[in-house]
């Protein structure tokens, strides 16, 4: 009779299952990107050839009066779960969202200079602002186990992002590490709703955000600080776009950081465009002189119905704020959408 009552259970949970999954809309995409890298003489880079494979699932339906939907995307061979997100659309209230990684608040706004492909500091090696920080993930609540808040209001989109805890993914129970949480925010329009109709084609955004590193004595003096502003102007099929962006670290002995950059991006035809950019970054040192940090980069990419070429070299002088420390990074990659 055990046994019945529990066959009978499982029976009933998958009919339900299958009832609610008819109540959704489901769809499946995926790319396949082919890669050449090219890295500077300094480094040992192997076998430059490779191959990622993406492939996404979206589902979306109505939940008691509120639209929820679910994204989830496996990369790399689907050795796992790249990426999450659950949302539930409250109509006029805003969406709220739990985001295990497709990106929330001040880091949807880390780097918004016009490109014709991957960012300027994108493949270069350095922990700071090629890598990890201001202009490449500036944002102090990261993407992972983020608690996301979006609300637009007469064209003004107001993005939230708020973490208890260290920052990793989990599929349940809770995360280690001495961090204490952090939140932070994107504000972004368009210049109409700045009230500067005159320019049509200006788009503008600028964020804030705090996060505490911990307790550990000695280490720790206050909370982490991450600002970033940009304004994009794009007129026919010219974009150009200046972001300014400032981390103030607060642990003992670790260097801030404030960087300015531009980027020009070019649509030659429908099909063709190419992009040039530049970037300095500022490492504030408590007890050294300040040293600039100089890179550039320049894409090219060429779309053919479902297929797309693209390539981009970036180089960096001053990496990391060390002296004399030099990267570059030219990479090739042919993707076919699915």
């Amino acid at each position: 009779m055990n046994n019945f009552k529990k066959v009978g259970l499982t029976a009933l949970a998958g009919s339900l299952a299958a009832l609610s999954a008819h109540a959704a809309e489901m769809g499946v995409s995926g790319a396949t990107v082919l890669t050449y890298t090219s890295e500077d003489g300094t480094e040992v880079t192997g076998n430059p050839l490779g191959m990622k494979t993406n492939l996404s699932f979206k589902a979306s339906g109505e939940v008691n009066g509120y639209t929820v939907s679910y994204m989830q995307t496996s990369a790399d061979q689907f050795a796992g779960m790249s990426s999450a997100r659950l949302s539930v659309d409250m109509g006029d209230l805003g969406l709220i969202a739990f985001d295990q990684g497709s990106g929330s608040g001040l880091a949807t706004i880390d780097d918004k200079t016009p490109t014709a492909a991957e960012e300027i500091w994108d493949g270069l090696d350095g922990a700071g602002a090629s890598t990890t920080s201001v202009g490449g993930l500036v944002g102090t609540a990261g993407n992972s186990g983020v608690v996301n808040y979006v609300k637009s209001y007469a064209g003004i989109k107001f993005n939230g992002a708020w973490r208890k805890g260290a920052g990793v993914n989990l599929s349940d129970g809770s995360s280690g590490g001495n961090s204490e949480g952090a939140w932070d925010f994107a504000i972004t329009g368009s210049g109409s709703s700045f009230g500067i109709s005159e320019l049509e084609g200006l788009s503008m955004g600028a964020g804030y955000g705090e996060a505490s590193s911990g307790t550990a004595a000695g280490t720790q003096s206050g909370d982490d600080v991450h600002m970033t502003a940009f304004a994009n102007y794009s007129m026919g099929p010219v974009s150009f776009g200046v972001q300014v962006s400032d981390l103030n670290r607060n642990a003992k002995g670790v260097a801030g950081e404030e960087a300015v950059a531009w980027g020009l991006a070019v649509n030659i035809n429908e099909d063709l465009s190419v992009s040039y950019g530049e970037r300095e970054v500022n490492y504030t040192h408590a007890s050294a002189s300040a040293i600039k940090e100089k890179g550039d980069g320049i894409a090219v990419a060429y779309t053919m119905g479902s297929m797309k070429i693209a390539g981009n070299r970036n180089e960096v002088d001053n990496n990391g704020g060390v002296s004399n420390a030099k990267d570059s990074m030219t990479e090739i990659a042919v993707s076919f959408a699915f």
